[in-house]
């Protein structure tokens, strides 16, 4: 899938039907996974997930905001095998706050309405991954590497970023 329009459609529609995503954090050198909800910006560079303060998540990002999260459309079925797309985002997480975390809460609560009570609770934080890369897999082997700064360009020659 050389075509980055196509992959932008991809990455849209796999973001928008899957509610939930392996977010991949670490600590001392020690991988940590965790469950999140999460939503994606429309232009894609940024991934919103949202985490109490007193978590080992939250705990761990503090320390170190290199992330991953992985997103994917299994269906825990012989055919994923051939049909399963995951995706891989690498980056670093930053805590929205003031009108940033309005605009971006919007965003997430889109999808994510059920955990408006969770989400605007004072414990709890939005974060952002700002994404650097999305490795992409499909048919079990065939995999592409996206800077997410080429993808904008190739989707808008007229954007620098």
């Amino acid at each position: 899938m050389k075509n980055p329009l196509q992959l932008k459609k991809l990455l849209k529609s796999l973001f928008s039907s899957q509610p939930l995503a392996v977010l991949a954090t670490q600590s001392e050198g020690q991988p940590y996974g965790n469950l999140v909800a999460f939503a994606a910006t429309e232009d894609l560079r940024g991934l919103l997930f949202a985490t109490a303060r007193g978590t080992r998540k939250f705990s761990n990002i503090t320390a170190d905001p290199r992330v991953a999260m992985v997103m994917d459309s299994r269906t825990n079925q012989r055919v994923d095998f051939q049909k399963a797309v995951a995706v891989t985002a690498t980056g670093r997480v930053e805590e929205l706050k003031g009108e940033e975390r309005e605009d971006f809460l919007r965003i997430y609560l889109s999808k994510h309405s059920h955990l408006k009570r969770f989400v605007t609770s004072p414990k709890c934080a939005l974060l952002r991954i700002n994404v650097d890369s999305y490795y992409v897999v499909r048919r079990f082997q065939k995999v592409l590497t996206v800077q997410v700064k080429e993808l904008a360009t190739k989707l808008n020659p007229f954007c620098h970023h």
